[in-house]
């Protein structure tokens, strides 16, 4: 096919997939006859081609409703590759086969014209990289689990409307209601143009074939362009750190490897594999990884933390508290030990002299990974060569604290582990400043977490207790004032005098908590008083019921997290979230509700969404974005920011 000419008698459109985004532009016309021949037979290129003639008839709603499905991205005026426009009986399309845009004029159903316009695609190679990242993003904003009747949805091409119900014909389809009652329905395996509507306010809900959607998004999209160049400038810093790639040691990977029990979950694999794309390259790596608790995110930092050390380059793992610090040295320990490689650990646990000798070796080079609390973020430590910085439960700390090390060394790697990352994270990660992995597969044998939203009762808590016990399982029991948490132990052993009682929170001494938690992990305790405390990381196999008794008290993605200290094993789990009907405030009920309605396995990344919602955009973004987020919901928004990014870097 000539593109040259300003006429022509065929177009050949192909679906923006990775096998069509991998072939260069010659490849089509050097095999165009076989992908017509394959189109009738094959259904794979049946469903992800169109091929038209000049003075042929086709059905004009359906080549409009294929472009849709084949990835295209509607849009008032075509500019890019991936976008058509509609007006009357023209069409304009940007084939991502072609180096210009088309416009395709028909008579009724007749293709009277097909016309190559003027506009042009600067850089092939550069629009198809570009066209690759936003089919990934596209995945990550169109995630749907636990989607419910009623709920808001954004429509790439046509707007907010309010997602009904899925139907079933010959397919399954998304039936969304737009207004004047309208219908649109979206197949079943096509949700990468859907994305939930997370906003600050009930949307209003788009009319279905106005152009007026069109003209939202361009505005926006200009708007966003100046925001883009706003965040490369803060961020120029991390954008020009550079350091050498590291290379991969096969060998030492696969032994440590071999010491993993579990399959590896596909989410597992994946960001493994993106992690080590970030390092096989020269800029810094800034990646989170988002996946619930108990979900496999300690691995991936074994495995990162490996690499590092394979290339002779020192880790330093932070972690919010001195139990779960303690924990991932033991975990690390024991996968580590058939390895070369030294690990160490640093709190407050360690006398002075100890610490000392830590700080010594770790400064002469002779600690690979250096496992600690706050604690390694202080003055006195210096490492001969820190090259890898992983942070687990990233909520957990403060942007100063996160920055001091990179700020020090600006080409420094980061991985930060999360279950509920903050809203800040979420936003610089969807905005393409900081790459995200979504860990949504649970291991193999885990079940959901039955959440009972409750009216405080000792009746609840007697049975609740009582019942894990008799299955031989143990209990967390939530009490969040350090004042009154002996009394009510003393209260919970009146009720149940099978309870083995144990009492933790934040004044009681580090050496003492370790020992009650050892004690708890032996089985010798089998019902922990706690406070917040055991919000991080603590892996407890038997322990199948958590009761949080002034749930009100909680933030959502808190909640959550500690929702998820249960349920580590093969058994039926449950969390009990108990309230006061008095401290029953509106917004505490949103919450409450938010986590009945997010059982399902895998939640925390919606949980930390929803989370972002009912906080507000003013205090996270700042009021001029959050008129603009409200119009086309902040996951579409922060996907026109992310393009906007990566098109200026490229």
């Amino acid at each position: 096919m000539n593109t040259t000419a300003k006429n022509i008698n065929q177009i050949l459109v192909v679906s923006i997939t990775p096998y069509f985004l991998e072939k260069q532009g010659f490849w089509f016309e050097e095999n165009l006859e076989k992908l017509l021949q394959a189109k009738k037979t094959q259904s794979f290129f049946e469903d992800n081609i169109i091929y038209l003639e000049k003075d042929h008839s086709y059905n004009f709603g359906q080549i409009l409703r294929k472009l849709d499905e084949m990835g295209y991205e509607k849009v008032f005026k075509v500019q890019e590759p991936g976008e058509f426009s509609q007006r009357g009986g023209i069409i304009e399309v940007f084939p991502i086969n072609l180096v210009n845009a088309v416009r395709l004029d028909f008579l009724g159903n007749e293709v009277d014209e097909i016309k190559v316009l003027d506009i042009k695609v600067k850089n092939e190679e550069k629009s198809k990289e570009l066209l690759k990242k936003k089919l990934k993003s596209q995945k990550l904003f169109s995630e749907l689990k636990g989607l419910k009747e009623g709920d808001y949805l954004v429509h790439l091409d046509h707007g907010i409307g309010k997602f009904i119900g899925i139907e079933n014909f010959e397919i399954k389809y998304y039936v969304l209601q737009y207004d004047q009652n309208d219908k649109l329905y979206v197949p079943v395996g096509l949700e990468r143009k859907l994305s939930r509507y997370v906003g600050f306010q009930d949307p209003h809900v788009s009319r279905l074939g106005s152009s007026l959607w069109q003209k939202t998004k361009r505005k926006i999209k200009e708007e966003v362009e100046e925001l883009a160049k706003e965040l490369l400038v803060i961020y120029a810093e991390k954008e020009i750190a550079e350091r050498e790639p590291y290379k991969e040691d096969s060998e030492m990977e696969s032994r440590l490897k071999m010491g993993f029990v579990y399959e590896e979950t596909p989410d597992q694999i994946q960001a493994i594999e993106d992690i080590k794309k970030d390092l096989s390259s020269k800029k810094p790596m800034d990646r989170i990884i988002c996946g619930d608790v108990g979900f496999g995110k300690t691995e991936v930092a074994m495995r990162t933390a490996l690499i590092a050390s394979a290339n002779n380059r020192q880790t330093a793992i932070i972690c919010p508290t001195t139990i779960l610090a303690n924990q991932h040295f033991n975990t690390f320990k024991k996968r580590f030990e058939s390895l070369p490689v030294r690990i160490a650990i640093i709190t407050r646990l360690q006398t002075k002299t100890e610490q000392k000798k830590i700080i010594k070796d770790l400064k002469d080079g002779r600690i690979d990974i250096l496992i600690g609390t706050h604690r390694i973020l202080s003055n006195d430590i210096s490492f001969k060569n820190l090259q890898l910085l992983i942070i687990d439960d990233e909520q957990r700390f403060g942007v100063k604290q996160k920055e001091r090390l990179r700020h020090k060394k600006p080409s420094l790697d980061i991985l930060s582990l999360s279950a509920t990352p903050i809203p800040r994270t979420i936003y610089l990660a969807l905005s393409s400043f900081k790459n995200i992995s979504l860990m949504q597969t649970p291991p193999q044998g885990r079940q959901k977490i039955k959440t009972k939203v409750l009216p405080y009762s000792e009746k609840i808590i007697e049975k609740a207790i009582n019942d894990e016990l008799a299955r031989k399982g143990q209990v967390y029991y939530l009490h969040n004032r350090v004042q009154t948490i002996e009394s009510v132990s003393k209260k919970i052993a009146d009720l149940c005098p099978k309870a083995k009682m144990g009492v933790i929170h934040g004044r009681v001494s580090e050496n003492r908590l370790v020992k009650i938690m050892d004690d708890f992990q032996k089985e010798n305790i089998n019902v922990l008083v706690a406070t917040t405390i055991i919000e991080n990381g603590l892996d407890m196999p038997k322990v199948n019921t958590i009761i949080i008794e002034d749930a009100t008290r909680l933030g959502l993605s808190q909640a959550h997290q500690i929702r998820g200290r249960v349920g580590r094993g093969d058994k039926n789990s449950f969390a009990y979230f108990l309230y006061n009907k008095k401290d029953l405030t509106p917004l505490a009920k949103d919450r409450l509700k938010a986590l009945e309605d997010a059982q399902e396995l895998g939640a925390g990344y919606r949980i930390a969404m929803r989370d972002l919602e009912l906080r507000g955009a003013g205090n996270i973004l700042g009021k001029e974005q959050s008129g603009a987020i409200n119009k086309i919901g902040l996951n579409l928004y922060s996907q026109i920011l992310s393009e906007a990014v990566e098109k200026m870097r490229s």
